[in-house]
């Protein structure tokens, strides 16, 4: 047994030697940053709806007859039913103090996918005459996001590279193979968001008029690289 423990001791002590001789590789790790900016195409949109009464049944009854007039009104605007969700369903009991009695509030809210910008005011329009009375937010998307998000990828890429070489050609050295690459880009794209009131918009003169600021979206990405030197 104490000869099995001498011999495994003098085989690591080997390897650790060994490992101590082995000249290191001369290299250089740098970060690169890729940036895309593009105009959506596409944005996703959450409206809502409710109803006050002094009965529950009744106050969703109210909001049953909203959801079919919604759902129908989508339908017919051609929006497949895989672009539209009910995100929220609400129904509480609540206590006037003023008037010192009980009243229902029944509320719901869907989540739209608009593949057609050109429809927004056509489809917040109809949404309105169908019940829908607020928007809750307008998320910007494209359809061609991984298309976008691996032109980012690779300009973080050709940075990395650009700066490598920067560094080392004052020494009089080149960049060789990469040995490490590190992806630190994280999922989040910056977008602006909109707000704003049903009832508001409803409120129009029937002038055209642009009532959507679209704006670009922004796609960052960012790697370490570690290069070899030659």
């Amino acid at each position: 047994m104490k000869k099995a423990v001498l011999f495994i001791a003098i085989f690591f002590a080997i390897a650790a030697q060994a490992q101590e001789q082995r000249p290191q590789v001369p290299q250089i790790s740098v970060t690169g940053e890729g940036k895309v900016k593009i105009v959506p195409d596409q944005a996703v949109v959450t409206v809502g709806f409710q109803n006050t009464g002094k009965d529950a049944k009744e106050v969703k009854n109210l909001n049953d007859e909203v959801v079919d007039k919604v759902i129908k009104f989508l339908k017919n605007s051609g929006i497949p039913a895989t672009d539209y969700k009910t995100t929220n369903v609400s129904l509480y009991k609540s206590y006037d103090y003023d008037k010192k009695k009980y009243n229902f509030q029944a509320s719901q809210s869907l989540s739209i996918t608009l593949k057609d910008l050109k429809k927004y005011d056509e489809i917040m329009m109809g949404l309105n005459d169908a019940g829908v009375n607020s928007i809750s937010g307008v998320e910007f998307k494209s359809s061609k996001i991984e298309e976008y998000e691996r032109d980012a990828r690779k300009k973080a890429i050709l940075d990395a590279k650009q700066k490598a070489q920067d560094y080392v050609s004052v020494l009089g050295q080149k960049i060789g193979k990469a040995l490490l690459i590190t992806d630190n880009s994280q999922s989040y794209i910056p977008q602006p968001m909109y707000k704003g009131n049903m009832m508001a918009m409803a409120a129009s003169d029937g002038a055209q008029r642009e009532t959507l600021a679209v704006g670009e979206l922004e796609i960052n990405t960012n790697v370490s690289v570690t290069f070899a030197l030659e």
